[in-house]
């Protein structure tokens, strides 16, 4: 799996829950099914209210969004414990949430289904950082890189869950060590 990745940013700020990331109304897509798959990332991000975001995370009638990364404030992923969510953000393209907190639940669906990097910050970025900035994502030395400025920021390693998140999730990480047959 790619150590780096670059590209644009979409920058949320504090307690953006799961109703945000993917509406309820969506939940009746089907992850496994491959158009629903694909459904499912066209509507990442389609809660943020419009009067505070003005720019769409995913294009309106796009199946992709433009911003493979994402930083975020506090608190990202709270609500429902969903898999939807960072499934949606997965399909949708981006590959890492860059966040100061996560909520737990969306931290470990992140891992669990290796859509994302969830990746913690240790400093607040969404106030400095703005949609559409062009960025680069280490994350072998865990640091995300702007370019219009060439201002770098840490994050905290992934460490142990990195490899499950390498791997595509608990069950194929499960499946490659081992743990169970494939």
């Amino acid at each position: 799996m790619s150590a780096s990745f670059t590209g644009k940013v979409f920058v949320v700020g504090d307690n953006i829950d799961t109703d945000q990331i993917i509406p309820a109304q969506f939940l009746n897509l089907v992850p496994t099914i491959a158009v629903e798959y694909e459904r499912l990332g066209s509507h990442a991000m389609a809660g943020l209210p419009t009067g505070l975001y003005s720019v769409p995370f995913v294009k309106p009638s796009a199946l992709d969004s433009e911003y493979g990364i994402l930083v975020a404030g506090r608190n990202f992923g709270c609500g429902s414990s969903r898999e939807h969510a960072p499934i949606a953000l997965g399909s949708a393209g981006c590959r890492v949430v860059l966040a100061e907190g996560f909520a737990r639940i969306f931290f470990r669906n992140c891992v669990s289904t290796g859509e994302l990097y969830p990746c913690e910050l240790l400093s607040r970025l969404c106030d400095s950082v703005s949609t559409g900035d062009e960025a680069t994502v280490d994350l072998d030395a865990a640091t995300l890189r702007l370019h219009h400025t060439d201002t770098v920021y840490s994050f905290k390693p992934l460490g142990e869950v990195r490899p499950v998140v390498d791997a595509g999730g608990l069950f194929n990480y499960a499946r490659n060590s081992g743990m169970i047959a494939r």
